[in-house]
């Protein structure tokens, strides 16, 4: 029988300065909601043997925090960094909507052609989220991993498993703290939930 290994991806939680665009050239600390939003999710799961993270901080705090409260191991993947935004780090939702709508607009028509100036070209981003996903499949058959990473890590990972092209990945939602589970049995992955939250 083919062993088949679990991965949890669960996105980081509210970071400090509230919701804005962050790619990885800024990296906010979480802030106390965004430590309880992800001990909140986290308090009503168990069974994993290993959590690699992302190297950023507002997902690196909280793995080292729960490695050492659930005595597992903690491995940092640098290619799990968020995607680079370019010029749109730092900005608002908001921000964006008042100073730059038509920029704003045709990103969300077409994010594969229509990148914020400097940003990571999203092909290339998938391509570097889908070979750390094989990776730990390949390197891991029978466990089930935590990985702590970030929104966009999640949609590309759903789009590699899903084979979904970039340009449909941010029809995709994923909340603060959310979970999706994937499992991968050597030759084939398959997504088992999306954006799981415990209830209130």
């Amino acid at each position: 029988m083919t062993d088949v290994t679990r991965i949890d991806y669960l996105r980081h939680g509210l970071p400090e300065g509230g919701s804005r665009y962050r790619g990885h050239r800024i990296d906010d600390p979480l802030s106390k909601k965004g430590w309880e939003q992800m001990r909140n999710t986290v308090a009503a799961l168990d069974g994993w043997d290993l959590i690699v993270t992302s190297p950023l901080q507002r997902c690196t705090a909280f793995a080292n925090w729960l490695g050492e409260m659930r005595g597992l191991p903690v491995t940092t993947e640098p290619n799990l960094r968020e995607v680079g935004f370019g010029d749109w780090e730092g900005q608002t939702r908001q921000q964006l909507l008042s100073d730059r709508p038509d920029e704003y607009h045709a990103f969300y028509q077409d994010p594969v052609h229509s990148r914020p100036l400097g940003a990571e070209p999203l092909d290339d981003f998938g391509v570097r989220v889908a070979a750390v996903f094989e990776r730990l499949a390949n390197e891991h058959p029978g466990r089930h991993l935590l990985v702590v990473a970030h929104a966009g890590v999640i949609r590309a990972t759903l789009g590699h498993v899903l084979q979904a092209p970039p340009l449909h990945w941010y029809r995709v939602a994923v909340d603060n703290a959310a979970l999706s589970r994937f499992s991968h049995d050597g030759s084939r992955a398959r997504l088992i939930t999306h954006n799981w939250l415990p209830s209130k």
